[in-house]
């Protein structure tokens, strides 16, 4: 059953989502689910039917069931080590009337959210569904429409009552976005909390606030536009947005737009060095800078095609490819972590890194072990925020615990940000 709190968070979600017009609502059968639907419910344009489904069930972890985390960590230590650092790997034995077998949870539930997608899709094209499971379910809901590995699985965090938005642009294997994930300020939490840990990195990663190209879908890469009107705005309530989270040290590519946006970040964080990092530039788009798209389309219209729908196989001309700006910034965030990681050895220790759309997306890419060729799966708005963990060691997986948060700039659930060019 809910908590007297649990009830109350659902209908904080509901009166965030109380503007929308959805086609359908789905849940897990287990009551925890199932209530929190229907507490959301009444909030909802037109009050579309609660459809439960099998395939949003929780992980199944029989031998654990009703066993206290702390409980299963000491009897059960080197399972429970490789089911938080080699969930594909983890499995229980159960015995039936059958005879003894391998049953692997998250592999299990990994093929649960598949089938779910592949269920569900095809009657929903075009619209907006919501869907309210539970952890386990969601990390893999998320994670088999983006295509990261089940080896991420503790990779990406939900807290009770998130939100996240996913978009697909048609069915199961057509191209899907990750627009935010675990959006938490409706619940009246700004960011998720940190893992309990006492050491460890927690890196805030911003993009920066709008310029005038960004509005008017004008590419800027290495040119060194500077933050319009509404972007010194944007960076001033992402400063406002973080101003009581603890920030120990900064860095920032070295262009106008990013600098001035952690400058402003910074105005609370007194004390702080703000570093430069040359190789968190923007993509050098070459021969397309200083254009609007509708006239690199009349040039190189075959190209833009190309951009749009395989990032990586572009070389643009005069310019730099993706896998130029991938081997540059990966190699510079981790030079990163490892030289930070030793301010982290006795406490918990943030960072502020703020970059650009391409240099953002590559780092989340990274981080949750998809390849260059996901490049567009990943959102980032102007002044969205992310939120990264090395919390349980270097030597270990990192952990996205929230990306893309906008809710600061606008209070809405979407990312009402420019789309323009990078």
């Amino acid at each position: 059953m809910l908590t007297e709190t649990g009830a109350d968070d659902a209908r904080k979600v509901g009166a965030a989502l109380s503007s929308l017009s959805l086609d359908a609502v789905y849940c897990s059968p287990l009551q925890r689910a199932k209530q929190t639907a229907e507490v959301i419910l009444p909030y909802l344009s037109g009050s579309p039917p609660l459809q439960p489904s099998e395939n949003l069930m929780e992980v199944d972890l029989p031998l654990w069931e009703k066993v206290a985390k702390s409980d299963a960590r000491k009897k059960f230590p080197e399972d429970y080590r490789c089911w938080k650092e080699r969930p594909e790997d983890f499995y229980m034995e159960i015995t039936t009337s059958e005879g003894t077998r391998k049953h692997f949870p998250v592999l299990a539930l990994y093929q649960q959210a598949q089938q779910f997608w592949q269920e569900i899709l095809p009657r929903h094209q075009g619209g907006t569904i919501l869907i309210v499971a539970h952890n386990g379910i969601n990390r893999c809901l998320l994670s088999s429409a983006l295509g990261i590995s089940p080896a991420r699985y503790q990779s990406v965090l939900q807290s009770n009552c998130c939100i996240n938005v996913l978009n697909f642009t048609g069915g199961w294997g057509e191209p899907v976005q990750l627009e935010s994930l675990n959006q938490t300020s409706h619940v009246g939490t700004p960011l998720p909390t940190p893992r309990p840990s006492n050491r460890g990195l927690r890196l805030l990663l911003v993009r920066h606030g709008e310029t005038e190209w960004n509005r008017v879908s004008r590419f800027q890469g290495g040119i060194d536009v500077p933050l319009n009107e509404n972007g010194r705005q944007q960076g001033q309530q992402v400063a406002e947005f973080l101003k009581d989270i603890p920030i120990d040290f900064a860095v920032t590519s070295p262009m106008l737009r990013p600098k001035e946006t952690a400058e402003l970040i910074l105005q609370y964080h007194s004390g702080i060095t703000l570093e430069l990092e040359d190789k968190f530039r923007e993509i050098n788009h070459g021969l397309w800078e200083g254009k609007l798209e509708s006239e690199i389309n009349q040039e190189y219209a075959d190209l833009l095609h190309q951009w749009k729908v395989d990032p990586a196989t572009v070389q643009m001309p005069n310019g730099e490819n993706l896998n130029q700006v991938w081997e540059r910034a990966t190699a510079a965030w981790d030079r990163m972590i490892q030289v930070k990681a030793g301010m982290a050895d006795s406490e918990l220790k943030t960072g502020l890194v703020v970059a650009h759309d391409a240099i953002n997306k590559v780092i989340l890419c990274h981080v949750l072990g998809l390849s260059s060729e996901s490049f567009w799966s990943i959102k980032q708005g102007n002044g969205g925020v992310s939120v990264i963990e090395y919390g349980q060691g270097l030597e270990k997986l990192p952990a996205v615990h929230a990306m893309n948060i906008t809710t600061h700039l606008s209070g809405d659930i979407f990312d009402r940000t420019a789309a323009g060019a990078l």
